[in-house]
């Protein structure tokens, strides 16, 4: 069925051209960033607007526009506005906390805070207990916010140093051929993290960091024997752990140390037959007090708003070719 196109005329008051160019972006770029994400049409003559489309569409970004428009006192970058619109997205059906009420973290990025309900409740997890699991699809922020609570808390002097893992799973024979001792086999590996440090703290200062042990790169065979203490410890790709490994990192935290493990456990490389770590770990210490759990899903992955529509049309196309399928099979 399609729906008659509606028109919604918006004028944007009180009137403040700076506000409005910060608020329409370069070229009217952050315009069109809403205008595809809710698949209408924007036109603008001075702080009049008219919004074209399928009228539910049509009203969800009149109230968009009207919520930059008010934080349009700063520039408005294109970033700003697709992680705005995929928060406002996600928590269109029921309040959320806004940035104010959220956990506060130190750290160069002054405006980071949880965009779902779950990456609020992660922060939070994170922050009240000494070890905490985020678990979930790729997306959907959780190694990266890990990342950001580690170096809040380095900031904080909450803790001395910050040591990142992960398993060499493709350490064998899929990474064997590359020169370079374990480390620097899996450092490629570790590139997530990299760039989320230097993102929240600048390179010259992550160097810095590295170079005086501050920071700290460690694949997880290398854990063994180690007591960790007054660090923030954070353990990536978990899924890919054994059981044994998941206990040996585990009973690896020292005085005063915190731990974030992460992983996607639709998404282990570990040999057929072998147990995930991060499930087994899941499972045995559900009831374990002092350790925090966060189970992320679909609904937290940010990206590009147009991804949204790009899998629903995808999925409209896979059920459509379900439908000929069975019709076809029926004329049998």
């Amino acid at each position: 069925m399609i729906r008659k196109a509606k028109f919604i005329d918006v004028s944007l008051t009180p009137l403040d051209n700076e506000r409005l160019a910060n608020l329409c972006g370069a070229l009217e770029e952050n315009l069109r960033q809403i205008a595809i994400a809710y698949d209408v049409n924007i036109a603008r003559r001075g702080e009049h607007f008219r919004i074209s489309g399928d009228s539910g569409q049509a009203k969800l970004a009149a109230a968009v526009l009207q919520h930059f428009y008010e934080l349009a006192k700063q520039p408005i970058s294109i970033d700003d506005i697709q992680l705005g619109l995929v928060e406002m997205a996600r928590n269109k059906a029921a309040r959320h906390p806004g940035p104010a009420e959220q956990p506060a973290l130190l750290t160069r990025k002054t405006d980071l805070h949880g965009r779902t309900p779950h990456q609020t409740d992660y922060l939070r997890q994170i922050q009240e207990h000494d070890i905490t699991f985020g678990v979930g699809p790729a997306g959907t922020g959780k190694t990266y916010l890990a990342v950001a609570a580690a170096v809040d808390a380095f900031e904080r002097d909450q803790v001395e140093r910050i040591v990142l893992t992960r398993p060499a799973v493709e350490a064998g024979e899929r990474l064997g051929f590359l020169p370079g001792d374990l480390a620097q086999k899996v450092d490629p590996y570790l590139r997530p993290l990299y760039d989320a440090l230097y993102d929240l703290m600048g390179f010259d200062k992550v160097m810095r960091l590295f170079e005086k042990q501050a920071i700290e790169v460690a694949p997880l065979a290398y854990m063994r024997g180690r007591t960790l203490n007054h660090a923030f410890i954070i353990l990536d790709e978990a899924q890919n752990t054994t059981p044994e490994q998941m206990k040996m990192f585990l009973t690896r935290i020292g005085i005063g140390a915190r731990a974030v493990v992460t992983g996607d456990v639709t998404q282990i490389d570990l040999p057929k037959g072998q147990k995930s770590g991060l499930i087994e770990a899941r499972r045995i210490l559900a009831e374990v007090r002092g350790i925090g759990f966060t189970d992320f899903d679909a609904s937290d992955v940010v990206r590009h708003p147009l991804v949204a529509r790009i899998v629903s049309a995808y999925e409209s196309e896979v059920a459509a070719e379900g439908n000929t399928r069975g019709a076809g099979a029926g004329r049998n």
